[in-house]
């Protein structure tokens, strides 16, 4: 039998939350166990509570893992910090959700699922990097947050923890991966839904725009191409600061409390391609020449290869735009809106010859969801950004000229229109096929999740300590 369509989505929601969570930026304890365990004496509140101090102890072991109570007291303090809202969370569902990430990482050895040792460095250090970069906070000032006396083992227990998420993320990925569901099985989900329960979708419609942005004129392409040869020159001439120069005149904020500083890996893509590629030719030690990127203009100084990671220091510069080009862009957008109003163009037409967006440029215009990567977007789901622009166009009509900002900052101008409205509707088998057989295909998911758990459960030694087994499990945890 079917979920019904309300617990499913409740479900849906509860995993998605709790599965976003206990991410790899939390810190949560990794060990081999002994095989004598005791068991925390104080009582443990299975509510979360303001500040609560405990005696720290092995809460579970889930196989070759434990859990103790400073885990769980460690998640509730990161996520604090990252400003989540913990209502109506218990501590014994983050408790749950620990003892299921033991469990799908446990036989994810079992099953022999490797994970890359490189790809998991290479995560350290990006996540190191973004919540110092976000945060303002120093390598110290992080040590002092975790409890940590050296940045060495801080990055220890931060690559267990990425291995040990990385592990369980695989094992989910190889029970679900290969599951299907056919039109057959769509048709039976939707049917078995009771007519007062089925879902109601929101509001959809689809968005265009055409963009087009104010010309960096040659002659200050070339003064900056020419500041960056300084900077070079200055380095290896003068025996200059690398990072020195980053802290002084770097355009992209946040790598700057790092000097600058990227960790790249071959095997896992990250920055834009030409960025890669000229980090990725150079020897260590050396400073690339100048080149550009949709960001702007870069130098790039190898400072370490180890192995098939690299580190390198970068210096942006962003060309500045004039005043003039500023107005010549927008009369330009103007005059775009005034054909396209006048019946002389289509907007689709409009956009495949004159946006400067080349995302959207080939596709006449239409923004693309990332969520469902289509043209659709619902209302309630949307960018509040995107909402905020749109939110007051009548189907087919054409905004008026708005100004925005690029990824480099620099003003640009658009204009929007929406269409292809559909209203809110209760769920129609013919109009929303592919959105019900998401659901049916997320129902048979959970299922095979479910009873992959209660099987292997049953298979894997587990013990729940102290006041933990009061908890009250979505799982046999308890082998009752």
């Amino acid at each position: 039998m079917p979920l019904k369509i309300n617990n499913l989505k409740f479900i849906t929601k509860t995993f998605l939350f709790l599965a976003a969570i206990i991410l790899p930026s939390v810190l949560v304890a990794q060990e081999i166990i002994e095989d004598d365990v005791k068991e925390p004496e104080k009582k443990v509140d299975s509510v979360l509570t303001e500040g609560a101090q405990k005696l720290d102890g092995v809460a579970a072991v889930v196989g070759d893992y434990v859990v103790l109570d400073s885990d769980i007291d460690r998640t509730i303090i990161q996520l604090k910090a990252q400003g989540a809202s913990l209502e109506g969370v218990t501590r014994c569902q983050l408790f749950g959700k620990l003892l299921e990430d033991k469990l799908y990482a446990h036989h994810a050895i079992q099953d022999s699922i490797e994970v890359s040792d490189a790809e998991i460095r290479s995560n350290v250090d990006y996540q190191i990097q973004q919540f110092l970069a976000q945060s303002g906070k120093s390598m110290e000032e992080l040590l002092e947050f975790y409890n940590k006396p050296d940045e060495k083992s801080f990055r220890d227990e931060m690559y267990e923890i990425n291995k040990s998420n990385k592990l369980a993320s695989e094992m989910q990925s190889k029970i679900i991966d290969e599951i299907e569901v056919t039109p057959e099985e769509v048709r039976q989900f939707f049917n078995k839904i009771p007519k007062d329960e089925r879902p109601t979708f929101g509001t959809e419609l689809k968005v265009s725009r055409i963009v087009i942005e104010p010309q960096v004129s040659e002659e200050e392409k070339q003064r900056v191409i020419n500041q960056l040869k300084q900077f070079k020159a200055d380095v290896l001439d003068n025996g200059a600061s690398f990072r020195s120069k980053v802290v002084l005149y770097s355009d992209d904020k946040a790598s700057i409390p790092q000097g600058g500083l990227y960790t790249l890996n071959r095997k896992q893509p990250r920055m834009v391609k030409e960025f890669r590629e000229v980090a990725f030719s150079l020897q260590e030690g050396e400073i690339s020449d100048p080149f550009e990127t949709d960001f702007g203009y870069h130098i790039i100084y190898l400072e370490k290869v180890r192995g098939q990671e690299y580190d390198v220091r970068h210096i942006l510069l962003i060309p500045k735009v004039s005043d003039d080009a500023v107005k010549e862009a927008r009369e330009k957008l103007v005059k775009i809106r005034q054909r396209i109003v006048d019946g002389d163009i289509s907007f689709e037409d409009a956009a495949r010859e004159s946006s400067d967006e080349k995302e959207t440029r080939s596709e006449g215009g239409f923004l693309i969801n990332p969520v469902t990567q289509d043209y659709n977007f619902e209302l309630t789901k949307m960018d509040p950004e995107l909402y905020g622009q749109i939110q007051d166009l009548k189907e087919g009509e054409v905004s008026l000229v708005q100004t925005d900002r690029g990824q480099t900052g620099n003003v640009k101008f658009q204009i929007l229109k929406v269409s292809d409205r559909v209203d809110e509707h209760v769920a129609d088998y013919s109009r929303d096929y592919l959105k019900i057989k998401d659901l049916a295909l997320n129902e048979k998911r959970f299922r095979a999740i479910d009873k992959w758990q209660e099987e292997k459960i049953m298979d894997t030694y587990i013990k729940i300590n102290g006041e933990y087994r009061d908890c009250e499990f979505t799982g046999n945890w308890l082998k009752n």
